[in-house]
Protein backbone atom coordinates (compact mmCIF):
# COMPACT_ATOMS: atom_id res chain seq x y z
CA UNK A 1 0.00 0.00 0.00
CA UNK A 2 1.54 3.37 -0.98
CA UNK A 3 2.09 6.03 1.66
CA UNK A 4 2.82 9.74 1.84
CA UNK A 5 4.86 11.42 4.55
CA UNK A 6 4.64 15.16 5.07
CA UNK A 7 7.35 16.79 7.13
CA UNK A 8 6.88 20.47 7.81
CA UNK A 9 8.44 23.54 9.27
CA UNK A 10 6.44 24.91 12.16
CA UNK A 11 4.14 27.56 10.74
CA UNK A 12 4.24 26.31 7.14
CA UNK A 13 0.78 24.77 7.22
CA UNK A 14 2.00 21.26 6.48
CA UNK A 15 -0.71 19.68 8.61
CA UNK A 16 -3.37 21.55 6.63
CA UNK A 17 -1.76 20.38 3.39
CA UNK A 18 -1.87 16.78 4.63
CA UNK A 19 -5.52 17.10 5.62
CA UNK A 20 -6.51 18.37 2.18
CA UNK A 21 -4.55 15.63 0.42
CA UNK A 22 -6.07 12.93 2.61
CA UNK A 23 -9.56 14.23 1.86
CA UNK A 24 -8.90 14.43 -1.87
CA UNK A 25 -7.38 10.94 -2.11
CA UNK A 26 -9.59 9.26 0.47
CA UNK A 27 -6.56 8.06 2.45
CA UNK A 28 -6.21 7.66 6.22
CA UNK A 29 -4.53 10.61 7.96
CA UNK A 30 -2.15 10.14 10.89
CA UNK A 31 -1.41 13.51 12.45
CA UNK A 32 -2.93 14.55 15.78
CA UNK A 33 -4.57 11.12 15.93
CA UNK A 34 -1.05 9.73 16.27
CA UNK A 35 -0.81 11.25 19.75
CA UNK A 36 -3.99 9.46 20.85
CA UNK A 37 -2.83 6.16 19.34
CA UNK A 38 0.59 6.36 21.00
CA UNK A 39 -0.97 7.28 24.36
CA UNK A 40 -3.35 4.32 24.16
CA UNK A 41 -0.63 1.85 23.22
CA UNK A 42 2.02 3.14 25.64
CA UNK A 43 -0.09 3.50 28.75
CA UNK A 44 0.86 7.16 28.99
CA UNK A 45 -1.60 10.03 29.11
CA UNK A 46 -2.33 12.15 26.05
CA UNK A 47 -0.78 15.09 27.92
CA UNK A 48 2.47 13.16 28.50
CA UNK A 49 2.72 12.16 24.84
CA UNK A 50 1.84 15.66 23.62
CA UNK A 51 4.50 17.18 25.87
CA UNK A 52 7.21 15.16 24.07
CA UNK A 53 5.69 15.14 20.60
CA UNK A 54 8.51 15.74 18.07
CA UNK A 55 10.84 17.22 20.64
CA UNK A 56 13.98 16.20 22.47
CA UNK A 57 13.84 16.40 26.27
CA UNK A 58 16.15 18.93 27.89
CA UNK A 59 19.15 17.83 29.93
CA UNK A 60 17.21 18.48 33.13
CA UNK A 61 14.28 16.38 31.87
CA UNK A 62 16.57 13.52 30.86
CA UNK A 63 18.33 13.62 34.23
CA UNK A 64 15.02 13.57 36.08
CA UNK A 65 13.83 10.63 33.98
CA UNK A 66 17.05 8.70 34.63
CA UNK A 67 16.80 9.32 38.35
CA UNK A 68 13.16 8.22 38.42
CA UNK A 69 14.07 4.93 36.75
CA UNK A 70 16.51 4.24 39.54
CA UNK A 71 14.10 5.13 42.30
CA UNK A 72 12.95 2.14 44.43
CA UNK A 73 9.37 3.40 44.25
CA UNK A 74 9.18 2.77 40.52
CA UNK A 75 11.24 -0.41 40.28
CA UNK A 76 9.26 -3.63 39.65
CA UNK A 77 9.64 -6.43 42.21
CA UNK A 78 11.28 -8.62 39.56
CA UNK A 79 13.17 -6.89 36.73
CA UNK A 80 11.54 -7.81 33.44
CA UNK A 81 14.08 -6.23 31.10
CA UNK A 82 15.77 -2.91 30.35
CA UNK A 83 13.90 0.11 31.68
CA UNK A 84 12.68 2.56 29.06
CA UNK A 85 12.51 6.29 29.50
CA UNK A 86 9.27 8.00 28.55
CA UNK A 87 11.00 9.36 25.45
CA UNK A 88 12.17 5.91 24.35
CA UNK A 89 8.75 4.40 24.96
CA UNK A 90 7.01 7.07 22.89
CA UNK A 91 9.42 6.67 19.98
CA UNK A 92 9.16 2.86 20.07
CA UNK A 93 5.36 2.94 20.15
CA UNK A 94 5.26 5.56 17.40
CA UNK A 95 7.33 3.23 15.25
CA UNK A 96 4.90 0.36 15.88
CA UNK A 97 1.86 2.51 15.11
CA UNK A 98 3.39 3.59 11.77
CA UNK A 99 4.49 0.06 10.85
CA UNK A 100 1.05 -1.37 11.61
CA UNK A 101 -0.76 1.45 9.79
CA UNK A 102 1.11 0.86 6.53
CA UNK A 103 -0.08 -2.76 6.55
CA UNK A 104 -3.74 -1.80 6.69
CA UNK A 105 -4.12 0.63 3.78
CA UNK A 106 -3.04 3.81 2.07
CA UNK A 107 -2.03 6.46 4.59
CA UNK A 108 -0.57 9.92 5.07
CA UNK A 109 1.78 10.50 8.01
CA UNK A 110 2.60 13.96 9.31
CA UNK A 111 5.98 14.42 10.98
CA UNK A 112 7.09 12.11 13.83
CA UNK A 113 10.06 10.89 11.77
CA UNK A 114 7.86 8.93 9.36
CA UNK A 115 10.04 9.99 6.42
CA UNK A 116 12.93 8.19 8.16
CA UNK A 117 10.96 5.14 9.23
CA UNK A 118 9.66 4.64 5.70
CA UNK A 119 12.73 5.87 3.83
CA UNK A 120 13.48 2.51 2.20
CA UNK A 121 9.99 1.97 0.79
CA UNK A 122 9.74 2.33 -2.97
CA UNK A 123 6.01 3.06 -2.67
CA UNK A 124 6.39 6.15 -0.48
CA UNK A 125 6.18 9.82 -1.45
CA UNK A 126 8.10 12.05 0.95
CA UNK A 127 7.16 15.74 1.10
CA UNK A 128 8.69 18.68 2.97
CA UNK A 129 6.67 21.89 3.50
CA UNK A 130 8.57 25.08 4.24
CA UNK A 131 8.02 28.83 4.06
CA UNK A 132 10.07 32.02 4.42
CA UNK A 133 10.68 33.21 7.97
CA UNK A 134 8.25 36.11 7.57
CA UNK A 135 5.43 33.70 6.71
CA UNK A 136 6.29 31.41 9.62
CA UNK A 137 6.31 34.42 11.94
CA UNK A 138 2.93 35.60 10.71
CA UNK A 139 1.45 32.16 11.35
CA UNK A 140 2.63 32.19 14.96
CA UNK A 141 1.49 35.77 15.53
CA UNK A 142 -1.95 35.02 14.11
CA UNK A 143 -2.38 31.67 15.84
CA UNK A 144 -1.25 32.69 19.32
CA UNK A 145 -1.94 36.44 19.25
CA UNK A 146 1.66 37.26 20.12
CA UNK A 147 4.19 39.86 19.00
CA UNK A 148 6.85 39.36 16.31
CA UNK A 149 9.73 38.73 18.73
CA UNK A 150 7.88 36.04 20.65
CA UNK A 151 6.66 34.57 17.36
CA UNK A 152 10.23 34.38 16.03
CA UNK A 153 11.32 32.64 19.22
CA UNK A 154 8.47 30.13 19.05
CA UNK A 155 9.12 29.31 15.38
CA UNK A 156 12.86 28.92 15.97
CA UNK A 157 12.38 26.71 19.04
CA UNK A 158 9.78 24.43 17.46
CA UNK A 159 11.79 23.89 14.29
CA UNK A 160 15.00 23.33 16.25
CA UNK A 161 13.19 20.69 18.31
CA UNK A 162 11.98 18.90 15.19
CA UNK A 163 15.46 18.99 13.71
CA UNK A 164 17.02 17.57 16.89
CA UNK A 165 14.29 14.93 17.20
CA UNK A 166 15.10 13.51 13.75
CA UNK A 167 18.84 13.71 14.39
CA UNK A 168 18.63 12.03 17.80
CA UNK A 169 16.40 9.12 16.86
CA UNK A 170 17.26 8.46 13.18
CA UNK A 171 20.63 10.18 12.73
CA UNK A 172 19.35 12.10 9.74
CA UNK A 173 19.44 15.77 8.81
CA UNK A 174 15.80 16.90 8.90
CA UNK A 175 16.45 19.67 6.35
CA UNK A 176 18.48 17.57 3.89
CA UNK A 177 16.70 17.58 0.54
CA UNK A 178 17.72 14.01 -0.25
CA UNK A 179 15.19 12.87 2.36
CA UNK A 180 12.31 14.12 0.22
CA UNK A 181 10.78 13.84 -3.24
CA UNK A 182 9.00 17.18 -3.07
CA UNK A 183 9.94 20.37 -1.21
CA UNK A 184 7.10 22.89 -1.33
CA UNK A 185 7.16 26.58 -0.41
CA UNK A 186 3.69 27.04 1.07
CA UNK A 187 4.32 30.75 1.49
CA UNK A 188 4.38 31.00 -2.30
CA UNK A 189 2.07 28.15 -3.33
CA UNK A 190 -0.50 28.53 -0.56
CA UNK A 191 -2.03 25.58 1.27
CA UNK A 192 -4.37 24.66 -1.58
CA UNK A 193 -1.64 24.98 -4.22
CA UNK A 194 0.75 22.78 -2.23
CA UNK A 195 -1.97 20.18 -1.60
CA UNK A 196 -2.80 20.10 -5.29
CA UNK A 197 0.83 19.40 -6.21
CA UNK A 198 1.10 16.57 -3.68
CA UNK A 199 -2.16 15.06 -4.90
CA UNK A 200 -1.07 15.23 -8.53
CA UNK A 201 2.31 13.68 -7.70
CA UNK A 202 0.64 10.84 -5.79
CA UNK A 203 -1.74 10.13 -8.65
CA UNK A 204 1.10 10.08 -11.13
CA UNK A 205 3.30 7.82 -8.99
CA UNK A 206 0.73 5.43 -7.57
CA UNK A 207 -1.90 5.28 -10.29
CA UNK A 208 -4.38 2.50 -9.59
CA UNK A 209 -3.89 2.68 -5.83
CA UNK A 210 -5.56 6.11 -5.77
CA UNK A 211 -9.27 6.15 -5.02
CA UNK A 212 -11.09 8.43 -7.50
Amino acid sequence: MPVITISRMYGSGGSEVAERVATELGWSLFDNAMVDAVAERSGLSVAEVSAQDERVPSMVERLASALSLGSPEVMPPVPSGPMETTEERIVAVTRRVVEEAVQTGTAIFVGRGAQCLLAERSDALHVFCFAPRAALRQYAMRTFNIGPDEADHRVHDQNRQREQYVKRHWNRNWLALENYHLALNTGWLGIDGAAQLVTEAARRQFGAAIRD
